[in-house]
């Protein structure tokens, strides 16, 4: 894009968030793609996505557009969004818990440059984020798991610790030398579809320099726009900066939790439902 064309789109952008707002697809709508939450995963977040929306309208979306890369989180941009990640950019999108880089998982040089922009160590690995709870198995082993668990969890503030096996097409390269691999299904739409659409699993952390407090606002990392092919803008999110829960569930009829994040407390009923065992702290 030239220069006249990107100081023309920053300035039409207050008119292109005021045609967007309230973003009902946040509320689960289903159109052109963006799918709606099925009942049993709303049990994990009762509300979730209405105060999203509403939190829309508190978030100070005039934000400068300095460098004419923000854009509203909204359908219409989903299919730019695509474009940039498998051209190997890094974009900014929102989840249902903070602000988050993401980039294809399966593109080594857009995975390292997720780690050059927030002065990441390598040795910490990547989650990623893939559009449906049934794409789960083309990245990471599921069989061992009981039967719905994992579309109880998700879409939904938690991250699963899964193994990667044998058959998985995620990229060895990837968070090497680890044989597991943390998935993401968030419960919001405009990162889903566009996950669904890039044929891949995103590469996903969030987007802040490491060590950083986590964003919940695109203004909490203003900072690192100049880094990213796009930032898309879905206001103010509501979870706090606790992220996602984080849960082990590499053993069979075991669960570790990893990180309490969020949704610690809904997370272990549902896995105790399922029957599994809290795995024992080794001390």
């Amino acid at each position: 894009m030239n220069l006249p064309t990107r100081i023309a789109a920053a300035q039409r952008l207050p008119l292109l968030y005021a045609r967007a707002l309230p973003f009902p697809f946040l509320r689960g709508a289903p159109k052109l793609g963006f799918v709606s939450f099925s009942h049993q995963s709303r049990r994990l977040r009762v509300g979730f996505s209405i105060k999203m929306a509403q939190s829309l309208e508190i978030c100070d979306v005039g934000v400068e557009n300095k460098l004419g890369v923000v854009r509203p989180a909204t359908e219409e941009y989903a299919e730019e969004a695509i474009e940039a990640l498998k051209a190997g950019k890094v974009i900014a999108v929102p989840t249902d818990t903070l602000y988050g880089f993401a980039c294809d998982a399966c593109s080594l040089e857009a995975v390292n440059r997720i780690y050059e922009i927030k002065g990441r160590k390598l040795t910490s690995p990547l989650a990623i984020c893939v559009g449906d709870v049934s794409d789960i198995k083309r990245f990471a082993v599921t069989d061992h798991l009981p039967h719905g668990l994992l579309d109880s969890l998700l879409p939904g503030p938690v991250t699963v610790i899964l193994r990667r096996g044998e058959s998985s097409i995620l990229e060895k390269s990837l968070n090497p030398g680890l044989d597991s691999v943390g998935v993401r299904v968030p419960d919001c739409n405009f990162i889903r579809a566009i996950a669904r659409g890039s044929g891949s699993a995103l590469a996903l952390t969030s987007a802040n320099l490491s060590g950083q407090p986590s964003s919940v606002c695109i203004k909490d990392f203003e900072n690192l726009w100049q880094h990213c092919a796009f930032v898309y803008d879905g206001g103010l999110l509501p979870a706090g900066r606790a992220g996602s829960t984080i849960v082990d569930l590499t053993r069979v009829g075991k669960y570790k939790i990893v990180r309490p994040g969020s949704a610690q407390e809904e997370t272990v009923a549902i896995l105790e439902r399922h029957s599994l065992v809290e795995e024992a702290t080794v001390t």
